[in-house]
């Protein structure tokens, strides 16, 4: 993984590139039954500090008419009235609707979905998007559907177990409804190449093996970002120990 590719300027273009070319090598590897599709989602990032930073796109309070023509504010089981004349203040906190793509694996002929690949960007990792990625994450796995997550941030909040998890820059859960009490973590560093993990099927169908470095390699190359980067002077944060920050400003330096 190319830390470069982290920060906000690129990271968007390379998620998106690599969603699809993830979704085409896994489909070569996939049994006849099965099919990957493109899915997406959209979440709420806020910008502000104004309430707790997990909120879902759920109306607090709704708007209904009554009998005699008025408009009232119905929250919960009371109604007041609406001033005539509203008061416009400015917000604290900005909503900001952020498309989220992500790759379903599916059993054919029903179309079941089997098993669903994340790619995390900064919005699962920070304030109200990460509140709706966990509400998200939560309900797949309460529908069984098996789950890979790919963490190629290293900033952010990642997920805790009982058990500390090696230290890594990067890393690969994959959970499977078949074990529901326990994740397979591949995690990794700067200095390695990316691992070729199990994509766990519908039992008793089994796992499709995956190297991750060929999808994220060819989106880096039909990206060319190898052009891109090189207006770059330091990876983003977090920062990196000192000697792999070294090697990495090394190895960025030595880009043709």
């Amino acid at each position: 993984m190319d830390p470069y590719l982290e920060s906000p300027t690129h990271w968007s273009d390379f998620h998106h590139r690599s969603i699809v070319e993830l979704s085409n090598v896994i489909n070569d590897r996939l049994p006849e039954q099965y099919v990957a599709r493109i899915g997406e989602y959209v979440v709420l990032e806020s910008h502000g500090l104004s309430w707790p930073r997990e909120r879902a796109a759920v109306p607090d309070v709704s708007v209904v008419r009554d009998a005699g023509g008025g408009t009232a504010v119905a929250s919960g089981s009371a109604s007041i009235a609406v001033a005539s004349t509203p008061i416009t203040l400015e917000n604290f906190e900005l909503l900001e609707d952020v498309t989220q793509t992500y790759i379903q694996l599916l059993r054919l002929p029903g179309e079941e979905i089997v098993t669903a690949i994340e790619l995390l960007s900064p919005t699962n990792k920070y304030g109200s998007g990460r509140g709706e990625y966990v509400r998200k994450r939560r309900e797949l796995m309460r529908q069984g559907v098996n789950l890979v997550e790919i963490d190629l941030q290293r900033a952010g909040v990642r997920f805790d177990f009982l058990k500390p998890m090696p230290s890594a820059d990067y890393v690969v859960y994959v959970w499977r409804a078949s074990r529901p009490g326990q994740t397979d973590v591949y995690p990794w560093t700067v200095r390695h190449r990316f691992p070729v993990v199990e994509v766990p099927l519908k039992a008793p169908d089994p796992d499709v093996t995956l190297d991750l470095s060929l999808p994220f390699s060819s989106a880096f190359d039909r990206g060319r970002y190898d052009r891109l980067l090189k207006r770059e002077e330091l990876p983003p944060p977090p920062a990196f120990p000192p000697a792999d920050l070294e090697w990495v400003v090394q190895r960025h330096r030595q880009r043709p």
